[in-house]
């Protein structure tokens, strides 16, 4: 599929958001402000394969050979104060 780039103000945007959907299928749609490209409109399909990575945010977390980390979060003691009801 040719990948074809609109561009739309804002008001036409605004005024037809039905025809911004239909041409994101296409390709980017960019959005102007005072004639300065401000916005961004992607299908979807458009926007994972940009993305181009399916990774899990545990599998992004993940730190390869540092199992050997310390951590020592402090206790929740220390983190309030009991409420004072007198």
């Amino acid at each position: 599929m040719t990948t074809i780039l609109t561009t739309l103000s804002t008001q036409e945007f605004n005024q037809d958001t039905g025809k911004a959907k239909k041409a994101a299928n296409n390709g980017p749609v960019f959005i102007t402000d005072d004639g300065r490209p401000a916005y961004v409109l992607l299908s979807i399909e458009h926007y994972q394969a940009l993305l181009g990575s399916s990774a899990s945010i545990l599998d992004m977390l993940k730190m390869e050979g540092d199992d050997d980390i310390e951590f020592d979060p402090p206790r929740a003691s220390k983190l309030y104060r009991p409420a004072d009801f007198s």
